[in-house]
């Protein structure tokens, strides 16, 4: 199973961005995705969860503002940032089935 994780950049304070991880495999559907972010010199956290069955977790941080989504067709997951602040700078990693990771992408906030 192989994850790779788009869509990160450089984005103002109150900008959006739409974060992509797509798997290879056949175990996609099946299982819970989670993005999880680390910041630097921070330990890595979960920001936000979707289940095999569509039911989704946030971490505080982020409820209201970020919603995550699933295509299983596509193998896809997406988490939709919007309002961003800079405390969001972060490495965000995608994991599949609490046992996969992708290689992360940058989001930076800052203006």
């Amino acid at each position: 199973v192989q994850l790779q994780a788009s869509g990160g950049g450089l984005v103002q304070p109150g900008g959006s961005l739409r974060l992509s991880c797509a798997a290879s495999g056949r175990i996609f559907s099946g299982n819970a995705v989670g993005w999880y972010r680390q910041a630097p010199g921070k330990q890595r956290e979960l920001v936000a969860l979707i289940t095999s069955e569509r039911g989704t977790n946030y971490a505080d941080s982020v409820k209201g503002r970020f919603t995550i989504s699933r295509d299983n067709a596509k193998n896809t997951v997406y988490l939709q940032m919007n309002s961003l602040k800079p405390e969001d700078t972060a490495v965000y990693y995608c994991n599949l089935g609490f046992r996969y990771w992708g290689q992360g992408t940058l989001v930076t906030v800052s203006a």
